[in-house]
């Protein structure tokens, strides 16, 4: 080890899980954050700057003020081994250990691969101006993106034709341990708003035109159905972000990219190296997810740095919160029987979509949303 006393510790991505492990981490280790974009993004609460181009001011922040003792430096890793990583600028850190939080890949406009802030506020103010001027939206995937996308154009626009499809015959999916009544809620709320749902059925052909652009365009289902719109997105596909890894590391990677971890989070045949978030195998891919799972590796580093046991991750219950649109949704969460209705989802992530939690986090002071008076 480099320094017994404070251990470097090389956190690969400047996401939910990184940052939330860079920082339990910075009193007591010398953390460098690895990120190549200028600002943390908090997409979690992205799919509103579509409808409200002022939005991006609450979904951008710095890196400057998340740590005290520790680093952010602003580059890509091109390979990582136990022990370093290389740069994209061919800089090497030696790291006493190494965790991988990259996270994942996802159609704009749910995330963007801009490394730049500015160019990324651009890119949905551009896709504002496309919606706005569209009469007709077409969503395809019918999972929590599609549908939080949905509810933000429908009370955004309430008089524009947005249709939500999915090849499954269901909204949400399946695999996730979603509840029945949660799907039958989600899917009665977006009729109320009149959103078109159009289920069990793939196209026969893919959209002429790409995400995100406009050109006005009809498609057919296999079942018949005919959807004609002005501009579609694409709401599916995530991809674990992971084709950096090389030597041993690279035998942790599935064909998918996601990578095979202990239950202690540490990637498979490593003693030092640990992954977390969107990036690991068999875990959901929420924000939620990365937060608990930087809290038990900082714990495990911390535990390996004074020859202490490690704790294995405890998978809690399926909790998952939908919003559609700041004052509706719905929400399961294992501590509870009942569903959590409109009222509980807007207080508790609709309005404000947790964007006062992260500005705490980045230590920036937001104005009001200006939602706090109801729905209209």
């Amino acid at each position: 080890m480099t320094n017994p006393d404070r251990p470097r510790v090389v956190v690969v991505g400047g996401g939910y899980g990184g940052t939330a492990v860079a920082r339990a981490l910075d009193e007591q280790t010398d953390v460098v954050l690895v990120d190549p974009k200028d600002s943390f993004v908090h997409f979690v609460g992205a799919l509103r700057a579509v409808t409200d181009p002022e939005w991006t001011s609450r979904i951008f922040f710095s890196y400057d003020r998340l740590l005290v003792h520790g680093r952010v430096v602003r580059d890509h890793a091109v390979s990582v081994e136990s022990g370093r990583v290389v740069l994209g600028s061919g800089d090497v850190l030696a790291a006493d250990f190494v965790v991988l939080a990259s996270g994942s890949r996802y159609p704009f406009p749910a995330k963007t691969d801009d490394t730049d802030a500015a160019d990324a506020v651009a890119r949905y103010r551009a896709a504002h101006d496309i919606v706005a001027a569209a009469d007709r939206i077409l969503l395809i995937g019918a999972g929590p993106v599609g549908i939080e996308l949905a509810g933000e154009l429908a009370h955004a626009w309430p008089h524009k034709q947005i249709t939500l499809l999915d090849v499954l015959p269901e909204v949400m999916g399946t695999g996730m341990q979603i509840r029945d009544d949660l799907k039958t809620s989600l899917r009665a709320q977006l009729e109320e708003r009149g959103v078109r749902l159009v289920l069990g059925s793939p196209l026969t052909s893919p959209p002429p035109t790409a995400p995100a652009e406009a050109g006005a365009f009809e498609v057919v289902t296999e079942a018949g159905d005919t959807i004609a719109a002005d501009v579609w997105f694409q709401c599916w596909g995530v991809r674990p972000a992971s084709d950096y890894l090389s030597g041993e590391l690279g035998a942790a990677r599935r064909p998918d990219g996601s990578v095979e971890v202990t239950p202690e989070l540490r990637v498979v045949g490593q003693e030092r190296v640990f992954a977390l978030g969107d990036v690991t195998a068999g875990y959901p891919k929420m924000a939620s997810t990365a937060n608990r799972q930087a809290e038990l590796v900082a714990a495990n580093i911390l535990a390996l740095v004074h020859g202490q046991e490690l704790t294995a991750y405890a998978v809690p219950g399926m909790a998952i919160v939908v919003p559609i649109g700041p004052f509706g949704g719905a929400g399961q969460s294992p501590d509870r029987d009942e569903l959590m209705g409109p009222d509980v989802v807007s207080q508790a992530k609709g309005q404000a979509l947790r964007t006062d939690f992260y500005a705490e986090r980045f230590g920036v002071e937001l104005p009001p949303t200006g939602r706090e008076a109801g729905p209209t």
